[in-house]
């Protein structure tokens, strides 16, 4: 299977019948695209980390769990440090990180930890540069980022900033963004981010990356299907997806991107239900999952997925424990690892 055929564009994914193995094309050669994950309980564990309860009128600390590889239910996990929603989350293999915020009377600056492995409750790990919610996050296995975003009085920021989560201390500055933007979505290759979409308050259809391991402003994508913001992405080490968000109106169209070329993103297919703002979005090598969210007039607890190496719609996987919007999600499967 050594001889490419010349029509073979940049990023087609096949299935090897001599390796058994999925495998994409750089351009150059066929590599094959890595689907390991950690064994906690048979496969990559899903967080989604605060947010706000319509049942109790409050921004909540509750953290809750799901086993990525299962569809079932998703279980408690522990507390946040704060009580908060419109987070960004972000993590490791071994660490989640939850960002960022807004709490009832102001933006929050405040970056927990968890372990992935365990459950039990968040502890501090620093701050991020200026108290902001509503931004989008990524990370590899070394580094977490976090752009974008808007302080309490609403006032947008182009800012990104980065950690080192094996360690604890304050974030420091990487870069810009494409623009002062809020209410964007994220995902990761090991060396590349994607930030996409967002509004300014204009939505956006930009799609911009940047090298993770070095610091720097965003470069050039492409562009989404569509304006939109509220938009939360999945990925794998080779594609990216993009579900949900206001066109202005609720969407349930997925986009994908192949994350080591540059160019526009295309359809992919349909999520389970139109979210309008406020889920939390978490991935596996094999699975992209989205989870609660807002759809007027009311929050939601469904929980749906795809399978990210084919293109369709999205499928129940199961409800959280509570209604919830405007969470953040994280994984030590996704496509960073």
């Amino acid at each position: 299977m050594s001889n490419i055929p010349q029509e073979v564009p940049t990023g087609a994914i096949r299935y090897n019948t001599d390796s058994n193995k999925m495998e994409c094309f750089n351009g150059t050669k066929w590599m094959q695209v890595a689907v390991s994950s950690p064994d906690l309980n048979g496969g990559a564990r899903g967080l989604i980390n605060g947010g706000y309860s319509p049942n109790t009128s409050t921004h909540t600390n509750k953290i809750e769990y799901i086993n990525i590889s299962s569809a079932a239910n998703a279980a408690d996990f522990g507390d946040l440090t704060v009580a908060r929603s419109y987070v960004t989350s972000c993590g490791s293999r071994s660490r989640g990180l939850t960002l960022s915020g807004s709490t009832p009377s102001a933006a929050s600056d405040v970056i927990d930890y968890v372990t992935f492995a365990s459950t039990g409750n968040a502890s501090d790990f620093g701050d991020i540069d200026t108290a902001r919610s509503c931004g989008a996050a990524l990370s590899n296995n070394t580094r977490g980022l976090t752009g974008g975003g808007q302080a309490h009085n609403g006032t947008n920021y182009n800012t990104i900033d980065y950690v080192t989560i094996a360690s604890t201390g304050d974030a420091v500055d990487f870069g810009d963004i494409y623009d002062t933007v809020d209410y964007l979505g994220a995902c990761q290759s090991p060396t590349r981010g994607i930030f996409a979409g967002g509004q300014t308050p204009t939505k956006l259809n930009t799609i911009g990356f940047v090298t993770i391991s070095t610091t720097g402003n965003t470069s050039d994508f492409g562009d989404l299907t569509e304006n939109r913001r509220f938009l939360q992405g999945v990925s794998n080490s080779t594609r990216g997806i993009f579900g949900s968000g206001a066109t202005p109106t609720a969407t349930t169209v997925l986009d994908y991107i192949t994350i080591a070329s540059t160019g526009n993103a295309a359809d992919f297919g349909d999520d389970l239900i139109a979210r309008e703002e406020g889920n939390a979005a978490m991935s596996s090598p094999t699975r992209g999952v989205w989870a609660g969210g807002f759809v007027s007039p009311a929050c939601r607890d469904e929980i749906s997925y795809i399978a990210i190496l084919t293109q369709g719609n999205a499928v129940d996987f199961g409800n959280l424990s509570a209604i919830t919007s405007s969470s953040g999600g994280n994984s030590n499967g996704h496509g960073g690892l």
